[in-house]
């Protein structure tokens, strides 16, 4: 019988490859940083709590993997320049930014105008300058992957706010991988479905959000982190542009 050796196309390795993740110390952002740092990646990440932070670290080292962190708030534009300049010196270089961090947000007429300002601060204006500071770092070469929401697409009357910027997020991560592939940046973008995570709270207690998972409507925050590890393993001929990862019995969000 004949072997078939290039029946699968070459993976690429995370060994040594040199991660910023905003977000990194929770949910989501925690789970990529983990798995990532576990595959023999080097990884910087942020967070709003000192605690959390530390949590994050320990669970990297845990496994085996090289991390460093800050807290900050990424509401501010000088503090999103600040951690990608921290996470640069910090991993010799940058190979890849995982753009993560976010806060919920409601209805637009459930926010005060406030709240609304500090939504958009975070999970848009912060996404952008996140991605213009990661694309000065990589130099030519790497990955900037976004985490949105299906969101984006299951349209609510108390998600005006959040949908509308996770509908903006994807369209920019559109245009963007267009923009930075000619210079050698792939870009790509998953939307997760609902997602067991600090976010839900308190709406969604810890207990609640387990049941869940075990219902099967809603995700554990690493089945996006496997996602991450599927685009940042492909070769650099191919692009993931967007991947939707849902609960197999979630019917909305």
């Amino acid at each position: 019988m004949k072997t078939v050796t290039d029946a699968h196309t070459a993976m690429t390795s995370l060994k040594g490859k040199r991660v910023a993740i905003t977000g990194g110390t929770t949910g989501i952002g925690r789970a990529i940083a983990v798995l990532l740092a576990a595959e023999g990646a080097k990884v910087f990440i942020c967070g709003r709590n000192p605690e959390y932070l530390d949590d994050a670290l320990e669970r990297i080292r845990e496994v085996g993997g090289e991390a460093d962190g800050i807290t900050t708030e990424l509401s501010d534009p000088e503090n999103v320049l600040s951690f990608f300049k921290q996470a640069s010196d910090y991993l010799g270089g940058m190979d890849c930014a995982v753009i993560n961090a976010a806060v919920a947000a409601g209805g637009l007429t459930q926010m005060s105008e406030p709240e609304l300002r500090y939504a958009i601060a975070v999970d848009f204006t912060a996404y952008l300058l996140s991605a213009h500071a990661a694309v000065d770092k990589l130099e030519g070469h790497g990955d900037i992957i976004l985490i949105g929401s299906m969101s984006a697409h299951v349209l609510g009357p108390s998600s005006t706010v959040y949908a509308g910027i996770k509908a903006g997020i994807a369209a920019f991560s559109e245009a963007l991988r267009r923009e930075l592939g000619p210079k050698g940046i792939k870009v790509g973008l998953i939307e997760p479905g609902k997602t067991g995570s600090n976010m839900q709270l308190p709406d969604i207690t810890p207990e609640e959000q387990r049941k869940m998972i075990q219902e099967e409507t809603s995700l554990r925050a690493e089945d996006i982190a496997v996602g991450v590890h599927y685009m940042l393993t492909q070769p650099r001929r191919t692009v993931i542009q967007q991947l939707v990862i849902s609960p197999r019995a979630q019917e909305g969000e």
